[in-house]
This record gives C-alpha cells, sequence and structure tokens, in this order.
C-alpha cells in the first residue's frame, strides 16, 4: 500500500479510456478442487459471470472497486463425486492504461458456496487476478482474466481457478452529434445619412453703368466646392477559438483539462452576445485511414458542444462538423504542420455596437 501510495503521488496527471461506470459479462474455463477429503482430483469445466464496477484516474493509473458473480457447472471428481460451486465479492483494481489497452490487477473477497454433493461447503478467503483490457469503441471493450480463490472450512480446501473472457461496457461515453451546417454571418446593414444636395451657384449680376464717368461691374461670387460623401457602417467580426491537439486525450474524443481555459472565453462570449450562433468544427492530420479520422473529427467537435451545454450554452445553438484532414491550416509533411491540423475549432461571429464613418 506503501508503494501504491508513491505512485500515485508522483504520477503526472492524465485521462485515460477507462475512467468510469462500467458493466459486463465473462465466459470461460473452471478448475476446481477440494483438498483435505481423502481422494480428491481437479477437473475443468464451464465458467460464466457478470461484474460492474467504476473506475477513476489517479495519475498515471486507474484505481477503481469491482463487484462480480460467477457460477461454475458441476463436474465428476473423485471425491465427492459430483460438484461445481458460485463465487461473489468484492475488490480493488488496479490499472495502468496505454491508450486504448490497460493491464490490471484485483485483490479482494469473495465467498464460495459448493453445489451438488459440495453443497455443504460454504467459507470466504481472498480473492486475486490479473487481467488485460483493450478499448475496440468508445464504449466497448475485451477482457481477458484470471482469477483464483482458495476458502478453507473444517479442514477442507476448496481451490478455484477461473481463464476467461468477457466484453464490458462503458456509460457515459461520447457520441457524435448529427452535422450540420455551419451558420451563415448575418449580412452587413449600411446606415446612410441623407445627401448633400448643392444648390447651382446664381448667374454673375451686372449692374448698368450709373451716368458716372466709368461704369462699375461686379463679379460673380465663387462656387462652393461639393461636399463628400458620408455613411456609418456597422462592423462584424469573427471571433475564432483554435484547440490543438493537446487538450484531448492521444488518438481520442475525450477533453483534457486544459481545454477549459479556451472553452470559457465561448461560454463568457455566448453569454454577452445572447444572438450569437456557435460552429464547431473537428479537424485531423492526413496519419491514419480516412474513415478513422472522419470520426475523430466528429467525435472531438461532439465533446466540445457536449462541454458548452454542461456549462450553459443552449444546444440549438450550437452546430458540429467534422472534416477529417479536408482543411489543413499547416503543411501535413512536417511534424509541426501535423500537430497545428490536429485540432477543433469554435468560430461565431459577432456583431460590434462601434460604427465605422465612411467616407465615399
Amino acid at each position: 500500500m506503501a508503494l501504491l501510495g508513491a505512485l500515485l503521488a508522483t504520477a503526472n496527471a492524465g485521462a485515460s479510456e477507462f475512467a468510469g461506470s462500467y458493466l459486463g459479462a465473462k465466459i470461460g474455463t473452471n478448475n476446481s478442487e477440494i483438498s483435505g477429503t481423502g481422494a480428491t482430483s481437479d477437473k475443468s469445466t464451464t465458467t460464466y459471470g457478470l461484474e460492474g464496477g467504476h473506475g477513476w484516474d489517479k495519475g498515471n493509473f486507474l484505481l477503481g472497486v469491482d463487484g462480480f458473480y460467477d457460477t461454475n457447472r458441476q463436474v465428476a471428481h473423485t471425491a465427492p463425486a459430483d460438484y461445481g460451486s458460485k463465487v461473489y465479492g468484492l475488490g480493488l483494481k488496479l490499472g495502468l492504461p496505454m491508450e486504448k489497452l490497460m493491464p490490471y490487477a484485483k485483490l479482494g473477497y469473495a465467498r464460495v458456496s459448493g453445489t451438488g454433493t459440495a453443497s455443504s461447503f460454504g467459507s470466504s478467503g481472498v480473492h486475486g487476478g490479473l487481467g488485460l483490457e483493450y478499448k475496440f469503441a468508445p464504449s466497448w471493450s475485451v477482457v481477458g482474466e484470471w482469477t483464483a480463490v482458495a476458502p478453507s472450512e473444517n479442514g477442507s480446501k476448496l481451490k478455484n481457478n477461473n481463464l476467461t473472457l468477457g466484453l464490458n461496457y462503458y456509460f457515459g461515453a461520447p457520441k457524435a452529434a448529427p452535422v450540420a451546417p455551419a451558420p451563415k454571418p448575418e449580412p452587413v446593414v449600411v446606415k446612410e445619412e441623407p445627401k448633400v444636395v448643392v444648390a447651382p451657384a446664381p448667374a454673375p449680376v451686372v449692374v448698368e453703368p450709373a451716368p458716372a464717368p466709368a461704369p462699375v461691374v461686379v463679379e460673380p461670387a465663387p462656387e462652393p466646392k461639393p461636399q463628400p460623401k458620408e455613411s456609418w457602417k456597422t462592423i462584424l467580426t469573427e471571433k475564432p477559438v483554435r484547440l490543438d491537439g493537446a487538450n484531448f486525450a492521444t488518438d481520442s474524443a475525450k477533453l483534457l483539462k486544459t481545454a477549459d481555459a479556451r472553452l470559457n472565453e465561448v461560454v463568457e462570449a455566448a453569454a454577452k452576445y445572447t444572438e450569437v450562433k456557435l460552429a464547431v468544427s473537428g479537424h485531423t492530420d492526413n496519419v491514419g485511414k480516412k474513415a478513422h479520422n472522419q470520426t475523430l473529427s466528429e467525435n472531438r467537435a461532439a465533446a466540445v458542444k457536449a462541454w458548452l451545454v454542461k456549462h450553459g450554452v443552449a444546444a440549438d445553438r450550437i452546430v458540429t462538423a467534422g472534416y477529417a484532414d479536408e482543411q489543413p491550416v499547416a503543411d501535413n509533411k512536417t511534424k509541426e504542420g501535423r500537430a497545428a491540423n490536429r485540432r477543433v475549432e469554435v468560430r461565431y461571429v459577432i456583431r460590434e455596437e462601434t460604427k465605422v464613418r465612411v467616407t465615399e
């Protein structure tokens, strides 16, 4: 326990594919034997089981609780003649997630009851096991596991070893939202001031000469210069927010805590500009299969939408889309370029209250 505490205290924080609640079923082979009753023999038979639990990320490790129920078919032994067993219990689970793969160990306590000619046997003991789990879909995983328990009662020991293959379902995995077209920006409204109409210059006035010695001629007044035409325009500004690949678990749609600061900017803008529509788009580099990249880009966009809705943004104000590697912003031939292309963008258009005076 001291070693486990030291490992969890020094590990770097991270998110895994295996955190959360799950429920599963398993099937495999059981090897059992009752010792201390004289003539004994170990036999193998079929075993079935159910299990469920919950796991929490603790640094680079996963720590969880696991409950289980196994039932083993009756099979003929040397003595007693024909028996099986039922095992149920609760234990701790310690795993080491490595993206979609996780080796783990179990340790707990179980109750073992004999069936058939061993129905009088009923005792409890330490239950342990080792396993390997693979996440092949956002909500599904396949598990290979070995477990063992050997409780004693009245000088007899019932040994149970199970080797099983199982299927687990994880609750609450992100799902891709329907792809909707990006919203069109609102039209620019131009407010024009009344135009200034320049009246024609008056005709020159000629004063007839008086009987004075010399006639007096009055020059015409200079024509006024034409006034410039002015109008007012309201400015529309696009506000993009970009989340790079470091904001997600590797090859996953699960958001990391590093994304919170950028997404809080979007939440604040949505609260300030209540008429704004948000367009969330997911993008990848060109590494990997096209279909996988398309699904990953859609799932990451959907994960961002789910985060925004959870923090108060109405779902009908958000549309999502996935574009895989179709819209790169950098060269996919370099490591830096591919990192820039692995991103999610949140774009929205706001109407600035400040108006700009335009002179034609």
